[in-house]
């Protein structure tokens, strides 16, 4: 067994992250506004294995370049965003929000003299519900419709192999989807689908497919097949419950 990637303490972790940040101030000065540390180590939920996540907050007009490595025995990325850009980027909404608007939610300070950070944290929790739906209405055009499709012409030609990874887009997509519906944002990619089954707001079929999929229980195909075509049933199901309509009635143009 390879001895990468390596185990580190929380300890060790918190320490090279000073490290760092002492290195940035010192190259950058005042060009930086703050330095905030997200992922499972801002929220005490790392373990040994995980990596490191800062996001740099720059003064308008100052544009440093991210960046992305390897340093055994941590792997750590460093994101930079001029502040008007990062708040741009906290208070929109797209079909990933319940997966990533955590990363700006659980920002911990790193360095924050103007205590910007908190203002941050607050603007995913303030999307409207009209740009929620809006996105789901989009998203369902995007990928689950898509999916279906795809799903159904692979059991048509016989392409059943296909199954298990259309089961697991379809499960993914429904749990986005559920994730903006609950206006909720789940902790880590790692727990999406066990915090979904959680929010009250589900559409039908979704529980056994998501069960199926974190088990990793796909073979056999005309199950998996039946399960999808439920979920199916019960995400437009949920849709009509929610006053979603991404069908149209006539053309666009």
């Amino acid at each position: 067994m390879l001895s990468y990637p390596a185990a580190t303490t929380r300890e060790e972790k918190m320490n090279i992250i000073h490290h760092i940040k002492d290195r940035l101030l010192h190259l950058h000065g005042d060009d930086i506004l703050a330095i905030g540390l997200y992922g499972s180590i801002a929220q005490g939920i790392d373990g040994p294995y995980s990596d490191i996540e800062l996001r740099v907050v720059t003064q308008d007009g100052v544009s440093l370049p991210g960046h992305e490595f390897i340093y055994p025995p941590f792997k750590i990325e460093i994101g930079m965003k001029q502040k008007q850009d990062i708040f741009k980027a906290a208070a929109s909404v797209d079909d990933s929000w319940a997966i990533k608007a955590g990363a700006y939610v659980h920002l911990q300070e790193i360095y924050d003299p103007g205590n910007l950070l908190a203002e941050i944290r607050k603007l995913p929790l303030e999307v409207s519900d009209e740009a929620i739906k809006e996105t789901m209405r989009e998203f369902m055009i995007w990928e689950p419709y898509e999916t279906m499709g795809k799903i159904r012409n692979n059991v048509q030609s016989g392409n059943l192999n296909y199954l298990p990874l259309g089961a697991k887009d379809l499960t993914w997509q429904t749990a986005k989807l559920i994730g903006l519906a609950n206006r909720t944002f789940y902790h880590t990619r790692a727990r999406t689908l066990e915090e979904s089954l959680s929010l009250p707001s589900r559409p039908s079929g979704y529980d056994e497919l998501a069960q199926l999929v974190m088990r990793g229980q796909l073979l056999q195909m005309d199950h998996v097949y039946e399960l999808c075509e439920q979920l199916w049933t019960g995400l437009n199901a949920w849709y009509e419950q929610m006053n979603i309509e991404y069908k149209l009635r006539e053309l666009p143009f």
